[in-house]
């Protein structure tokens, strides 16, 4: 750092191209590569279009993390990270963007099915799974979009309006969890303002959050533009921008230094963090980024003497000789579809599945021959190869199923030719599998959806079919949830095939036909209508300004406080054998912040075949200063189980699974009284419960003369040093008389006439309780 000038350490905190960092040669410093993913490795080709979307390197298009989220399985994402990460290190890819972990708030962001789950822990515990994954390979991860990214509308202007506790509860939980848990190596911030300051120059979040409260020590990029004030942004905790400005904000920064308004040493950490970075990609990938260096990469194609791997590529192409370009694109092809079986959801079935050897089957839908994967945008993968359902649902048959394509992909209007075929093709089998979902143009980065329906055309095909089939199924392929409330009755099973990725035709197949047991459990809620979901009123909100007014009440927290009812509940799907639960016990160890509750139960398969269950633990706390949802998730695993076979599963809870965030002390705050916790299958599925006595009086609030009158009532010391210095205290604080006025803060009550409270004694009562607080 001594060595360097204060334009070549500014350089050092902005891109030199779209996807790489500024080299210093004069000081042997290399440029090191960074990716999209989060799903894939989107390695751009050069010469390609602006953002590379569609003209990238072919690799594995693993399930998108709508999917992953509904495995409920962090093993499983250890081993999508893991292979993640030998395909961006065979690529020369030195930090991955990925993975996404922010908050389903609301089923019409466009960008969902790059996200886990409404809920926090589920997307902490598995984002954190997917870094160790990737970064066991050498490979960084950079979490994203921190933070409140939860639409897409006017994203890059929009400022979330949210208080701190649903911040700290909801929004930020998920991040503090995998930077604790997982140490990312770099940490991505949100294009939008967060209450009123864009993420990319917000102290608040990225320097007195991230770093100095959780310990992170990685480095901080900004989202692709997300950049307004690049000199605020090193103030801020900022130390990356991407992609380059061309030179522009470096010189801003050299001005700034120069003429005072920016700290030499801020600009110092911001270039150390990034040399960090650099150093740490060096000793991971040695060959990539001396390759990077000296401008080529390292490559696995069959020109593999090339040095530049593009140019090998592209000639390849042109031979025909390229189709797998990644190092274990096979091995990774079979894994995708393991994970894929994992992560559908069997919403609904009547025992019509698994598909009878003897059953004649139809198939319908254009989407079982032209699958929908992945979602659009940056997140886009050029897979290595693609399964359609339809081929793989013949080859598991043996035979040559009939299908009808029943509607357009180009259109969302009946087609009724198309119709008639469709139904004709129904009316001659046992059993129609009918797949429907959301066209690509539906969903994707850069705009929200408007509505939760499918096509009208999807839907008449559906009416049609169901009238004339004897048994329907359906399955589904969206990146984020459709209203199902309208045609559900009608049909005999429902298969949320999410987006599946490359090789998710097959793992439908292995579904169907009982290859595969399904064991994937929502990670979101399905409402029955978009009006019954809690940021109806606040979705996308203003173009300058969107507000949480919901709260903390995200997703299942808001539909199980109002008793509303769904289509499925948080962590719902079904399973071709069943699961009995028994045997819960629970033990409390020590007080306040150091109390633990051991939770255990037995979890037994009792069907006939082997079958994973994911347990899920929901905690009821107690509370009496602010409103809390009735139930919360605090903690899950996903078991394995042969016919027969059970399981003891264990949990542990400390005190901040019984707490809120309490704004005003800054602290996380549990309060004493009777918990309840729940064992079972889903947020409405609570197989057992048991109470649980807290003994968490934890910190008492600071009263000061400004606290209100029944803020000092509450507090049995307050209440007592109150009463010796008050004036007929048996005539004027009785509990009814504070019941009424107790909102009202003791120094302007004392100012009242006829008060019986000396207005003179108030600091020295304050002092009191100063004296008398631990």
């Amino acid at each position: 750092m001594n060595d360097l000038t204060i334009a070549e350490k500014a350089s050092l905190t902005s891109g030199a191209s779209l996807w790489t960092t500024k080299p210093v040669d004069r000081a042997a410093i290399p440029s090191i590569t960074l990716s999209d993913g989060p799903h894939g490795v989107r390695r751009q080709i050069v010469g390609g279009d602006h953002l590379g979307i569609g003209h990238s390197i072919p690799a594995t298009c693993m399930p998108p993390a709508v999917a992953l989220g509904s495995s409920w399985d962090a093993d499983l994402l250890r081993r999508v990270g893991a292979a993640l990460g030998t395909e961006a290190r065979s690529l020369g890819v030195q930090v991955l963007l990925g993975p996404g972990i922010n908050i389903k708030r609301s089923p019409l962001c466009g960008r969902n099915f790059e996200y886990l789950s409404e809920d926090p822990l589920v997307s902490g515990v598995l984002g954190a799974a997917l870094v160790e994954g990737l970064q066991s390979r050498g490979v960084g991860a950079a979490l994203k979009h921190f933070a409140a990214n939860n639409q897409e509308t006017n994203r890059l202007r929009v400022s979330a309006e949210v208080d701190e506790r649903t911040l700290r509860e909801i929004y930020l939980a998920g991040f503090e969890h995998v930077i604790k848990q997982a140490r990312p190596w770099t940490v991505m911030c949100a294009y939008n303002k967060v209450n009123g300051e864009y993420a990319s120059q917000n102290r608040w979040l990225l320097t007195q959050v991230l770093r100095e409260e959780w310990g992170f020590d990685g480095l901080v990029m900004s989202d692709w533009g997300a950049v307004d004030d690049r000199v605020a942004g090193v103030r801020a905790g900022l130390d990356l921008e991407m992609p380059t400005s061309g030179g522009v904000t470096d010189a801003q920064i050299v001005e700034a230094v120069r003429d005072g308004r920016l700290d030499p040493e801020l600009l110092d950490l911001a270039a150390q963090r990034v040399l960090a970075l650099v150093a740490r990609a060096q000793a991971a990938q040695p060959e990539a980024v001396r390759a990077a260096r000296a401008g080529a990469a390292p490559g696995v194609f069959p020109h593999a003497g090339t040095p530049d791997f593009t140019r090998a590529y592209e000639a390849a192409q042109a031979g025909g000789a390229v189709a797998i370009a990644v190092a274990g694109a096979e091995e990774h092809h079979r894994l995708a579809r393991e994970v894929a079986g994992q992560c559908a959801v069997l919403l609904k079935n009547d025992g019509v599945l698994p598909l009878a050897p003897t059953a004649s089957v139809a198939v319908v839908g254009e989407l079982a021959r032209t699958p929908r994967y992945q979602g659009a945008g940056s997140s886009q993968i050029i897979p290595t190869r693609l399964d359609d359902a339809l081929s793989e649902m013949r080859a598991a048959a043996g035979a040559d199923l009939p299908f009808a394509p029943g509607y357009r992909l180009d259109s969302s209007e009946p087609d009724d030719e198309l119709v008639a075929q469709a139904r004709a093709v129904a009316a001659a089998a046992d059993v129609t599998v009918v797949f429907l979902g959301l066209p690509e143009g539906a969903e994707s980065e850069g705009y929200d959806r408007t509505h939760l329906d499918l096509p009208a055309g999807q839907r008449t095909l559906l009416d049609a079919v169901t009238a004339t089939a004897a048994r329907t199924v359906v399955v589904l392929s969206n990146g984020g949830v459709v209203t199902v409330s309208e045609w559900d009755a009608k049909v005999a099973a429902i298969l949320e095939g999410w987006l599946l990725g490359q090789a998710g035709g097959g793992a439908v197949a292995d579904i169907l036909f009982g290859v595969v047991n399904p064991s994937g459990r929502l990670a979101e809620t399905i409402p029955l209508r978009l009006e019954d979901t809690p940021s109806y009123l606040n979705f996308p909100g203003d173009p300058d300004e969107v507000r949480y007014g919901e709260g903390v009440f995200v997703g299942y927290r808001y539909h199980d406080a109002v008793d509303g009812e769904v289509s499925y509940p948080f962590g719902h799907g079904l399973s071709y054998t069943s699961f009995a639960y028994s045997d819960l016990t629970v033990s409390v160890t020590g007080a306040d912040e150091e109390i633990a509750v051991e939770v255990a139960a037995r979890v037994t398969n009792t069907g006939g075949r082997h079958g994973r269950e994911v347990v899920q633990l929901y905690v009821s706390a107690p509370s009496a200063t602010v409103r809390r949802p009735v139930r919360e998730l605090r903690g899950f695993t996903k078991l394995a189980l042969e016919p027969g076979e059970s399981a003891e599963v264990r949990f542990t809870l400390g005190y901040r699974d019984f707490a809120f965030f309490d704004v005003a002390g800054g602290r996380w705050q549990a309060e004493s009284g009777t918990a309840r916790v729940h064992v079972g299958a889903s947020s409405r599925d609570l197989r057992l419960s048991a109470d649980v006595g807290l003994d968490v009086p934890g910190r008492r609030p600071v009263l000061t003369p400004d606290s209100p009158l029944g803020d000092w009532f509450a507090d049995a010391a307050g209440r007592t040093a109150l009463l010796d210095v008050v004036r007929e205290p048996s005539r004027f604080l009785t509990d009814d008389y504070v019941k009424t006025i107790g909102s009202i803060p003791l120094s302007r009550l004392a100012r009242f006439p006829g008060s019986k409270i000396d207005p003179e004694s108030l600091e020295e009562l304050a002092a009191r309780m100063r004296d008398d607080r631990p």
